[in-house]
């Protein structure tokens, strides 16, 4: 049996689209964070918006969300792609470095504001339980849009960012005990059977998730990319990241945890960046989604009719979680200018406030009035994020050097160091790689064949599986702060494709690509190659060394002709004057000059 299918059911889908259509290219060119364009949106899409003219003017229910339940249920997956990306970029090796900011500063801000808040709350009449739930909520802080903030001024691995992402990290950690917490005070009885059930089950799903991911993550993605499709690929990553939050969402956690320890998990794995670059997208577009139904769920109404509740939750827990940051991070000798600014970023409500909110509200721990005004500051302060980030910039560059002495930095994680990327892990790769460990200087390599991948990793090397002639893949291997690529794929398209790319993203790095022959190493010159080595010419040089050294000539002389005829020859290899067609082609679709 059919059900039919009205064009109407995907008015609220299109109108998404349309939104984000206009909305990203638009802040972009205005160098205005898209995020706030999505809460504008919402706002004005949204029931308290353009919705409540529906009834005067009919025409406006095409420009009007219909059914902001089922957006929202959508939404929700934005925060668990953006927690399931936090866990691939952070890595259990970051955790450790940063450690002490994690659980030092970051327990102590969260504990520290909610006691602070609560007092807050408890001064405008409310009960002691309702308060601290109430406080739970305002004391965490936005990640989907500090950490984008951050990303957008590139300060994520400064001072301030590394803090801000630490306690941030903490908050996020902190998320399902709350919940949990709310779930057995909230009239679910509180009785000690009841408590172990509870924690037996969060332990178990968590238990599962780590067990599993441990064994079968690796495995699975082996074998998916054997099958070089990227469509099952992309399968595999939707997989992973959906049923990691189904495991933990049964055990009553919130699906974003599963998600988190699921991409920590994968980022032990030679699989890491090509994850990223493939759930990047669905990320972005779900957590686009999610701040249309924060905008959405903003009721002005309740502005108007509890206003001073309002203004008094968003002053109150603004100066509280400010002064807290500020005061903790010069408890851990950070500097004035970096505390400063982090505790401005750190300053707003976050997202998993709506999510707590709606669970205390529902369990009746949280009066309904309270709920609601609690939601709408929230709402407003995250609107203010991109001004705070805006005023933390400016109090750091107006700042001196820096008050008493400091800690020293954290040392980068190995993401971060300046190493030799190495595309193309075959025979010529490996050796390279050898060459370079001679000279103890790190490096790491590329490549697409999951054989050669899995043979590097077992000999302690780091080698990752992707493709990258992607921009956005090799980006995340450290393009950025590479000292050099060297490329040593055996397919004259691409190694073109790679270092295309490579001098496209870095015009300044320092490219040694190998070449088929002399025609080849015109046209990857011609691409922006530093170096091309050409095989059949090399092998010529090396057999005229061995023939001459054999037959008596000095080997000063020798080496002195060969490296002589070399530069004739990569002079004459570098004249411009028979770039080919194909070579033409790739930097013209590259935007070369």
């Amino acid at each position: 049996m059919s059900t039919e299918v009205s064009p109407a059911d995907y008015k609220d889908v299109v109108l998404f689209l349309v939104t984000a259509g206009v909305v990203v290219p638009l802040f972009k060119r205005l160098k205005i964070s898209p995020i706030l364009g999505f809460l504008g949106a919402g706002v004005v899409l949204g029931p308290f918006g353009l919705g409540a003219l529906a009834d005067t003017l009919p025409w406006l229910g095409y420009l009007t969300v219909g059914n902001p339940d089922e957006i929202e249920q959508l939404a929700e997956l934005g925060v668990v792609f953006l927690l399931f990306m936090i866990g691939l970029e952070l890595s259990w090796d970051r955790l450790r470095l940063l450690r002490r900011l994690v659980f030092g500063l970051g327990a102590g801000q969260v504990g520290v504001s909610i006691a602070a808040i609560s007092g807050l709350i408890m001064l405008m009449g409310y009960p002691g339980l309702a308060a601290v739930a109430a406080a739970s909520a305002l004391a965490l802080s936005s990640t989907a849009i500090v950490v984008p903030v951050l990303s957008e001024q590139k300060r994520l691995h400064s001072g301030s960012g590394r803090m801000a992402f630490s306690v941030l990290l903490f908050q996020d950690l902190a998320v399902a005990p709350i919940l949990v917490t709310l779930a057995l005070v909230g009239g679910r009885g509180g009785e000690d059977a009841q408590v172990l059930i509870a924690l037996a089950q969060a332990v178990g799903g968590i238990a599962v998730v780590l067990v599993v991911g441990r064994l079968l993550l690796r495995p699975m993605f082996k074998s998916v990319s054997r099958a070089k499709s990227e469509e099952l690929f992309m399968a595999a990553c939707l997989l992973v990241v959906l049923g990691a939050g189904l495991v933990t969402a049964l055990a009553g956690l919130s699906m974003a945890l599963g998600a988190f320890i699921a991409g920590l998990l994968l980022a032990e794995t030679e699989y890491r960046h090509e994850v990223e670059v493939t759930i990047e997208p669905f990320k972005g577009l779900f957590l686009g989604l999610f701040f249309v139904s924060v905008g959405i769920g903003l009721n002005l109404s309740v502005l108007e009719r509890e206003l001073a509740l309002i203004l008094g939750l968003v002053a109150g827990f603004l100066a509280i979680k400010v002064v807290t940051v500020i005061g903790l991070a010069r408890a851990f000798r950070i500097k004035w200018r970096d505390a400063v600014e982090g505790g401005l970023l750190l300053a707003a409500g976050g997202e998993f406030a709506f999510v707590i909110i709606d669970q205390a509200t529902g369990a009746g721990i949280v009066p309904a009035n309270l709920g609601e005004a609690v939601m709408v500051a929230a709402t407003l302060t995250m609107f203010a994020i991109p001004l705070l980030a805006l005023l933390g910039a400016r109090v750091r560059k107006a700042a001196p050097g820096g008050g008493t002495a400091a800690a020293p930095e954290p040392p980068p994680a190995p993401d971060e160091e300046a190493r030799v990327l190495v595309v193309g892990y075959g025979r010529v790769g490996r050796l390279v790689g050898d060459m370079l460990d001679r000279h103890a200087l790190p490096w790491v390599a590329i490549d697409r064949d999951a054989r050669l991948v899995e043979h590097g990793r077992k000999n302690n090397h780091t080698v990752f599986f992707g493709e990258a002639s992607r921009a956005e893949f090799i980006g995340r291997c450290g393009l950025a702060s590479a000292r050099a690529v060297v490329v040593t794929m055996d397919s004259p398209e691409a190694v073109e494709a790679v270092v295309a790319t490579a001098r496209q993203e870095r015009p300044d790095i320092v490219i040694v690509a190998r070449a088929r022959d002399a025609r080849h190493a015109k046209a990857l010159y011609a691409l922006g190659a530093t170096e091309a080595v050409p095989e059949t010419i090399e092998a010529s040089l090396q057999l005229s060394e061995a023939l001459l050294v054999d037959i008596g000539i000095p080997m000063g002389l020798v080496i002195a002709s060969i490296h002589e005829k070399r530069d004739e020859v990569r002079k004459d290899l570098n004249r411009p004057d028979a770039m080919g067609g194909r070579t033409r082609r790739m930097r013209d679709r590259l935007g070369g000059g």
